[in-house]
C-alpha cells in the first residue's frame, strides 16, 4: 500500500508540474541532433544548447549526460507575450535530454497548459499547437535506427 501511495504521489507531482517525460531510443547527442534537425525543417530558431554535464565537469562535479535545447518561434512567442509579458520568463521553449540513473535516455518538457496556468493567456488554440508540436518533435527525435 505504501509503495502505491509513493507511485501515485510521484505521478501526481509530475502532472502538477505539467512535465512530460518520453524515452529516446538514441543517445543524448543523437537525440539532440535529431531535435535540431527537426526544428530547422520547421523554421524554428535554436537559441542555445546548454550542456549541464559539461558544466558540472568544469567545476569538478558529476552529473549524468544532460543537455537542454532552447528554441522557439518569435511569431508565436510574441503573441503570448503581448497578452502577458511575464510569459517571457518561460519562453522560449525548451526540451531537456538526459541519461537517467539506469542509463536510459529521456526527454522532458513542459505541457503548454503550464503557460496558461502561470500567466494570463487566452490562447487555447496556440497552446494546443505548442503541445502538438512538442509531442511530434520529441516522438520523431527519439527514434533511431542506430547511433
Amino acid at each position: 500500500m505504501q509503495k502505491l501511495l509513493i507511485i501515485l504521489t510521484f505521478g501526481i507531482s509530475l502532472m502538477a508540474n505539467d512535465i512530460i517525460l518520453k524515452a529516446s531510443e538514441c543517445s543524448v547527442d543523437a537525440t539532440l541532433n535529431n531535435i535540431k534537425s527537426i526544428l530547422k525543417e520547421r523554421d524554428l530558431s535554436v537559441f542555445a544548447v546548454i550542456d549541464h554535464h559539461k558544466n558540472a565537469k568544469e567545476v569538478e562535479l558529476e552529473l549524468n549526460e544532460s543537455k537542454v535545447v532552447i528554441f522557439g518561434n518569435a511569431k508565436l512567442g510574441t503573441v503570448l507575450m503581448q497578452q502577458d509579458i511575464k510569459a517571457a520568463l518561460d519562453l522560449p521553449l525548451r526540451i531537456l535530454i538526459y541519461k537517467d540513473s539506469n542509463g536510459k535516455v529521456k526527454m522532458a518538457y513542459r505541457d503548454g497548459t503550464w503557460l496558461t496556468n502561470q500567466h494570463t493567456l487566452n490562447t487555447a488554440q496556440k497552446i494546443e499547437q505548442v503541445n502538438k508540436a512538442m509531442e511530434n518533435i520529441t516522438t520523431k527525435a527519439g527514434q533511431c535506427i542506430k547511433d
